[in-house]
């Protein structure tokens, strides 16, 4: 993450990019500098989120920029229980489709880190 430290002050401009990107390669670049990056509470950028949320559930976008989409917005909506759970919704209903190895994954790390842990019993003895 130190090597990346220089692109912190472009994160609002790298995000702007990616909003507006039309070539894919450039976009799944762009994504995996995004990843490289904290997200934290207070800076919450709405419009990435919703394009998140839009290109994980759309079935022509490119797997890897998925994939990408699926970590972005778990990064950008982990604070909040109420966004978290429509990420869970979003992530159930492509649950149904065929899905990469790469993208299932992605899926699949996502859900367990989004899932509330069940307590468990505590054995008295």
């Amino acid at each position: 993450m130190a090597d990346n430290e220089w692109l912190y002050a472009k994160h609002d401009q790298l995000i702007d990019r990616c909003l507006k990107e039309k070539d894919t390669t450039k976009l799944r670049l762009m994504l995996n500098l995004l990843l490289r990056q904290p997200f934290d509470e207070e800076a919450i950028r709405t419009d990435l989120i919703d394009f998140c949320l839009t290109r994980l559930a759309d079935p022509k976008s490119p797997y890897a920029v998925r994939a990408q989409c699926i970590k972005l917005a778990y990064e950008q909506m982990r604070y909040w229980p109420e966004l978290l759970n429509e990420l869970r919704q979003t992530l159930e209903m492509i649950s149904c489709e065929p899905l990469s190895p790469g993208l299932r994954s992605a899926w699949r790390q996502v859900i367990k880190k989004s899932t509330p842990y069940s307590c468990s019993p505590v054995l008295l003895s």
